[in-house]
């Protein structure tokens, strides 16, 4: 069994390669910065692995633990792909990801869910009815990590060409309209990484896109930003310039960024370096912002609970810094 669950990773897992700045094709702004993004990629294939060769979701468990602080967010990312690729595969198992999110994955929640977003752009879509996603305002990270996922590999459409696809299929229903936002978000998200962390250049990026999708696009990369850093404090208030007229919504991103890496206990000095500028306090207290919207936190029967989660964390967060 153990050959068997080392060839599955090998057959499961992309190639190492796949998360080189020069295989992707995107912008250096330093030695220093490519050094990050790679080791983000490469931590996040581990946890990958991780998943795609455990016997068990435990397994994996005491694997990704090995990762350092600073990359685990992003190892059990790659875990929650991982676990549900192989329930994407008709004899991949059963359960799987509900076992992560409910022990070792639940303090990665988000990130947890957007793994599997991940796995969605990996799978046919005649199998996306396979992914689990219990929590209805959560699964719209879903959507984020589908369009993380298009932007990082297919950058050229994506992000160059601004490709947005009609009547996105899932998860449909009442708010099926949705869907784009939060595939934004994750668009958003990637170009931090596109553009190497380069604040400016990935602002720029940005500003070419329709206006409409422009807020939704500057979260994204506030979440970036915040979570995995890379930017000094001058880059990151050269963002935040450059941003001026979506200033609540970078806010809101980098405040989701900081509940993550708070309720996972991955803290680290970037992360207070981003949310001080950003959002004008710590990440404990930005965490609490984000916890304080979810009190009485419903749809209004015409915009989805996720996105009045968003707007409340930024009209909280514009009014405390008076933006």
């Amino acid at each position: 069994m153990s050959i068997y669950r080392a060839l599955r990773r090998r057959i499961l897992t992309p190639d190492i390669s796949a998360t080189r700045m020069d295989v992707r094709k995107f912008h250096v702004k330093s030695e220093e910065g490519r050094q990050l993004l790679e080791t983000v990629g490469s931590s996040f294939l581990a946890g990958y692995g991780y998943a795609a060769q455990a016997r068990t979701v435990a397994d994996a468990e005491a694997d990704l633990e090995t990762v350092p602080t600073r990359f685990k967010g992003f190892a059990y990312e790659g875990a929650a792909m991982g676990f549900a690729v192989r329930e994407g595969l008709p004899v991949g198992g059963r359960g799987l990801v509900q076992k992560f999110l409910d022990g070792p994955g639940d303090p990665h929640v988000y990130m947890a869910y957007v793994g599997i977003g991940w796995a969605m752009a990996r799978l046919p879509r005649f199998r996306w009815s396979s992914l689990t996603a219990p929590d209805p305002l959560l699964r719209w990270l879903v959507l984020d990590g589908y369009g993380f996922h298009q932007a990082y590999f297919q950058t050229d459409r994506y992000v160059y060409g601004q490709y947005q696809e009609a009547d996105f299929p899932w998860p449909g229903g009442t708010f099926g309209w949705y869907a784009n936002h939060a595939i934004d978000q994750g668009i958003g998200r990637a170009m931090w990484f596109v553009g190497g962390t380069d604040a400016e250049l990935v602002a720029r990026m940005i500003n070419r896109f329709p206006e409409p999708r422009r807020a939704d696009m500057y979260s994204g990369a506030g979440l970036a930003a915040t979570y995995a850093g890379g930017a000094d404090v001058d880059e990151l208030t050269t963002f935040w310039e450059l941003g001026r007229d979506y200033r609540p919504q970078i806010a809101q991103g980098s405040a989701f960024a900081a509940g993550a890496r708070v309720r996972a206990g991955l803290v680290v000095p970037h992360n207070r370096l981003a949310t001080e500028v950003f959002c004008g306090m710590t990440p404990e207290r930005a965490k609490e912002i984000t916890d304080e919207a979810l009190i009485g936190l419903t749809d209004d029967g015409l915009t989805p609970s996720w996105e009045v989660w968003r707007q409340r964390i930024a009209q909280s967060l514009a009014a405390q810094r008076q933006l």
